[in-house]
């Protein structure tokens, strides 16, 4: 289980947060059509960092990026989200 340091909360259980997704899919939403479908679908799976959107659903209820390796889920940093 992760254990994510939320800004707002302080440490908090992977529980009580909900991934959503990296924010390479965010930047897709404002794509063109053919060109998100690729960003979202065709996507490599490299290992190493990645910026995530995560939501504290039982807690503040905030948006965060969490920047995580996706090989050993080592958490970097967590920031708020602002759009």
């Amino acid at each position: 289980m992760l254990l994510i340091d939320c800004p707002h909360c302080g440490p908090r259980a992977q529980s009580e947060f909900a991934y959503d997704r990296t924010l390479d899919a965010v930047v897709a939403l404002a794509m063109p059509s053919a060109e998100a479908m690729t960003t979202l679908y065709a996507r490599a799976n490299p290992r190493g960092w990645s910026d995530e959107l995560w939501h504290h659903r039982f807690g503040c209820r905030a948006w965060l990026v969490v920047r995580r390796h996706t090989a050993t889920h080592a958490i970097e940093s967590v920031t708020g989200y602002a759009p």
